[in-house]
């Protein structure tokens, strides 16, 4: 998948089956949060660099990994 470089939309990323499907498989209890609506419109850097606070390095990086794989 094309996340041109960081910015695509968190919207963007939940709209698309795939890409949602590898947020719910590795974040399923999150994913109901209200938190995740009103992230829609940040960039998936922008989220990245937020959930650096309360998730680990290699968490992140292993779903960038997979979302490019898409």
């Amino acid at each position: 998948m094309d996340l041109r470089q960081g910015r695509i939309t968190v919207g963007e990323l939940l709209d698309d089956p795939r890409s949602r499907g590898v947020f719910q498989r590795r974040f399923g209890k999150w994913m109901k949060h209200p938190m995740v609506a009103a992230s829609r419109s940040l960039t998936l850097d922008q989220l990245t660099g937020m959930a650096g606070a309360v998730l680990p390095r290699k968490t992140i990086q292993e779903t960038l990994e997979e979302l490019r794989r898409l």
